[in-house]
């Protein structure tokens, strides 16, 4: 029997407990997506290297405070592990990504 393939898209909820207007979490049968507004920020496949995209991952105050929430980690953190290779800076907004 063939599963069918399954895409599920939250709101982000704030650590107020609040859902969190246009920052979205994109489930998908591949990884996890972070989407602020019409961009996509972030991409965790369940394995191998997360991946940032090179245009949008620093955009705003606001993407950036949802995006350390995505990633559990800060700024300086992120860019730590982008400048070291742990994570993988490529064009999310473009392709067959989602």
């Amino acid at each position: 029997m063939k599963t069918k393939s399954m895409t599920r898209v939250e709101n982000m909820i704030s650590s107020k407990g609040n859902t969190v207007a246009n920052q979205f979490l994109i489930y998908t049968d591949k990884g996890v997506y972070f989407q602020s507004y019409n961009s996509v920020i972030a991409y965790k496949p369940y394995s191998g290297k997360i991946q940032l995209d090179s245009e949008f991952w620093d955009y705003s105050k606001t993407t950036g405070k949802y995006r350390n929430m995505f990633l559990r980690e800060d700024k300086a953190t992120t860019e730590a592990k982008i400048n070291n290779g742990t994570y993988e800076l490529v064009n999310l907004n473009w392709g067959d990504y989602v």
